[in-house]
C-alpha cells in the first residue's frame, strides 16, 4: 500500500510587496504502527511511502528479525488513525520480543524515545571485519551531491531526508526518503534485503546529522562505510570507531572530513 507522501496546502506569503496567498506541498507524516503476532511493538511517525521496506528495516535494525525467511507475512493495513505494518513472524522468532514488548512512540527527529532502560540506547554492536570496499576520496567527497538527485520528496516539500548507497566503483543504486532520517535509513536497509545488495560491499550515504542510532542501524546491518552531509556527535564517534565503521561526515561541495578508521579511503590503505 503507498499513499501520497505530499499534500497541497494553502499559504499566505508575505514580503516586502505585501501578501499574496500561494499553493506549497507539505511533506506527509503518519503514524505507522509495527505489530509482531498480533501485538504493537513500535508507533513511528513516518512518510506513507516505501512502508514495506521501512518495516523490514526496521525489524533488522531493532534485531526483531535476521532475515526475510523468518517473515511468515507482511501487511500493511489501513486504519482510520493511521496504518500499520503487520508482521506474522513463527513462534520461536516472535516469542523474545513479544516477552519484552514495548510501545514506543517515536517523533520524526528521535529514533531513541520510547526505550525501556538505558541498556537498551547504548546496545552493543557487532564489529565489523577489516575486509570489504575502499573508496576514492572524490568518491565520497561527491557522494551526498549525488544523492540529491534521487530525492523529489525534498525537492517539492524542503522536509525530507533521504538516504542511499553507494556501491564501491561509485553508483548510487538505491535511495529512499522520509521526514525521519532514521526511517529514511531503515527503508533503505530494507529496500537492500529485498534487492539483495549486500551492505559490506560499499557505504551509506545519508543527509542528516550521525547520531547514534544512525550508527548502531548502519553497524547491524553490516555497512563498513558512512558518508553523511552533516557532522556527528561524540557518542555517535565513539560508537563508529567501536564498530569498526569509517565515518566520513561534512560531505558537501566536494569536501569532507573523515573522523575514524581511514584505511577505507583509496590511498590511506595503512593508515589506522
Amino acid at each position: 500500500m503507498t499513499k501520497p507522501a505530499l499534500q497541497s496546502h494553502l499559504a499566505m506569503a508575505c514580503d516586502t510587496h505585501g501578501v499574496s496567498q500561494v499553493y506549497r506541498d507539505l511533506a506527509v507524516e503518519t503514524a505507522v504502527a509495527i505489530s509482531i503476532n498480533g501485538t504493537t511493538h513500535a508507533v513511528m511517525m513516518t512518510s506513507p511511502s516505501d512502508l514495506r521496506d521501512f518495516a523490514i528495516g526496521f525489524a533488522i535494525t531493532e534485531g526483531i528479525i535476521t532475515g526475510l525467511g523468518q517473515i511468515e507475512s507482511l501487511d500493511i493495513i489501513e486504519h482510520d488513525t493511521g496504518l500499520e505494518a503487520q508482521f506474522w513472524l513463527a513462534d520461536d522468532t516472535a516469542r523474545p520480543f513479544l516477552a519484552r514488548r514495548r510501545a514506543m512512540a517515536g517523533p520524526v527527529g528521535c529514533g531513541l524515545c520510547g526505550i525501556d532502560s538505558l541498556d537498551q540506547a547504548v546496545r552493543p554492536l557487532p564489529r565489523l571485519a577489516d575486509q570489504g570496499p575502499t573508496i576514492d576520496p572524490h568518491v565520497i567527497a561527491a557522494a551526498t551531491d549525488q544523492l540529491r538527485a534521487h530525492q523529489p520528496l525534498h525537492d517539492q516539500t524542503h522536509a525530507a531526508h533521504a538516504a542511499g548507497f553507494l556501491t564501491q566503483d561509485g553508483s548510487l543504486v538505491l535511495a529512499r526518503e522520509d521526514v525521519g532520517r532514521h526511517n529514511a535509513l531503515d527503508k533503505l536497509i530494507g529496500a537492500m534485503i529485498e534487492t539483495n545488495t549486500a551492505p559490506s560491499t560499499g557505504a551509506i550515504v545519508l543527509t542528516s546529522r550521525v547520531s547514534v542510532e544512525m550508527v548502531q542501524k548502519t553497524a547491524i546491518a553490516g555497512c563498513a562505510i558512512i558518508i553523511a552531509a552533516s557532522a556527528p556527535t561524540t557518542h555517535a564517534l565513539k560508537l563508529a570507531q567501536d564498530a569498526n565503521i569509517t565515518l566520513c561526515a561534512s560531505a558537501r561541495a566536494g569536501r569532507f572530513e573523515c573522523y575514524s578508521h581511514p584505511f577505507r579511503l583509496k590511498g590511506n590503505e595503512n593508515v589506522t
